[in-house]
């Protein structure tokens, strides 16, 4: 399925305004913001959060399958999805980013 389905089947992040990702130490490594061109990214990020408990090598292999055709353009141009390019490398090289929740408002969990 096309990235834009799989999206569609994900669950809604009207109430978030971000999420950031966050390292071993706990510093915080990346901010995926609710905003255009993001959204897409939230969602998975959430959605993978959700699932796994962590962005975890397996579940980066799930979300680089979500990101669909998006993937196959990250890997033929480096840089060009940071997002994805995350994802890739984690699900190459393992590690774990814990998945830290913006609500809309500014609260975090």
């Amino acid at each position: 399925m096309a990235f834009a389905e799989n999206l569609k089947a994900l669950p809604g992040v009207s109430h978030l305004s971000a999420i950031e990702l966050l390292d071993a130490e706990g510093q915080v490594v990346a901010t995926i913001e609710n905003k255009p061109g993001q959204a897409g990214s939230l969602a998975v990020y959430n959605h993978l959060g959700q699932l796994y408990g962590a962005i975890t090598a397996e579940a980066a292999k799930k979300g680089l399958d979500i990101y669909a055709e998006h993937t196959t353009d990250a890997r033929a141009h480096p840089g060009k999805h940071p997002n994805i390019d995350r994802l890739v490398t984690l699900s190459a090289e393992g590690g774990m980013l814990r998945v830290r929740h913006v609500f809309a408002g500014g609260a975090l969990d």
